[in-house]
């Protein structure tokens, strides 16, 4: 039992880790991510790389990397409770429903997404509202700070989670996508060609795992895949989660509204899919790293 135990410790641990290694590899342009979606005032002229240069100006290197903390503190949870959510719903949709083949994967996916998206969504909202402030301009002094603002001011504690519909309508596509891609490409790149691209897991020589860069390709691929299917309701969420601080907050109360009211006033291109390019540069690496590093981790602690 001690062994299980620890099982589910390590497995933890082994996503926390993968979770942290991609947000830190891309919190550049998470940052101006934000800034450009809800078009803040200082930046909202430039595009993606005028303003990867000028945040850097205005603010320091160190403003690259704004509200990074708080996100080290919401990805370690977040990417921990997303792996090991995803093991073990597709052990209980095989055990259970008896589904298997790729479409456990999907399933799994998609509610290991949404449990780490609830569990997390609070620290998710208190690290938007720090990023999205300019140096000079704060409201907030820190994450406790932030907390105790919008408990108070936004009605007690369902303020922290604004939201959260567009988040867990757009998380269910994006994990599930996410984990089915990258499972899918690893099954069949391992069936079809295991010489070329596996090689025999360091923690348990009968499992055959991906070469590391043949994982960071299939976690882009998944990555690219995904983000294109659910970017419109990640817009929609940045939007109702900034709510207050932006000034057409009354027209962004719900999901549906927000997203209409987007299309209306920018459109496909420059509204629904705003900053995509910018997110295929982000989510591409990101996925590719978290992926990657998850597998290395699962040898490291010996999950094979």
């Amino acid at each position: 039992a001690a062994r299980r135990d620890f099982y589910w410790l390590r497995s933890f641990i082994a996503g926390g880790v993968a979770g942290c290694c991609a947000k830190t590899t891309t919190a550049p342009l998470d940052r101006v991510k934000i800034l450009l979606q809800a078009h803040n005032h200082h930046y909202k002229h430039l595009g993606v790389f005028s303003t990867l240069c000028a945040v850097p100006r205005k603010e320091g290197y160190l403003g690259l990397y704004k509200g990074n903390g708080a996100m080290m503190i919401r990805i370690f949870p977040y990417g921990a409770i997303q792996f090991m959510a995803f093991d073990q719903y597709k052990k209980v949709i095989k055990k259970q429903l008896g589904i298997s083949g790729h479409v456990h994967r999907l399933m799994a996916g998609s509610m290991a997404g949404i449990t780490a998206v609830i569990c997390t969504y609070p620290l998710d909202m208190v690290r938007v509202r720090l990023a999205f402030q300019v140096k000079g301009e704060h409201k907030y002094m820190g994450i406790i700070h932030a907390f105790k603002m919008i408990y108070t001011k936004e009605g007690g504690f369902s303020g922290f989670y604004r939201g959260l519909m567009p988040t867990v309508v757009g998380m269910a596509p994006y994990a599930g996508f996410s984990f089915f891609t990258f499972g899918t490409l690893k099954s069949i790149g391992l069936a079809q060609a295991p010489n070329l691209l596996g090689r025999p897991s360091l923690d348990n020589p009968d499992v055959l795992v991906l070469k590391t860069h043949v994982n960071l390709l299939c976690g882009g691929i998944a990555g690219a895949i995904a983000q294109t299917i659910s970017y419109p309701l990640d817009v929609t969420r940045r939007r109702m989660q900034l709510g207050a601080v932006l000034p057409d907050s009354e027209k962004c109360l719900t999901m549906v509204q927000t997203l209409k009211y987007v299309y209306q006033q920018h459109g496909i291109r420059r509204g629904l899919y705003r900053g995509l390019s910018l997110n295929y540069i982000r989510c591409i690496p990101s996925q590719a790293v978290a992926f990657t590093t998850y597998e290395l981790m699962k040898q490291f602690l010996h999950l094979n």
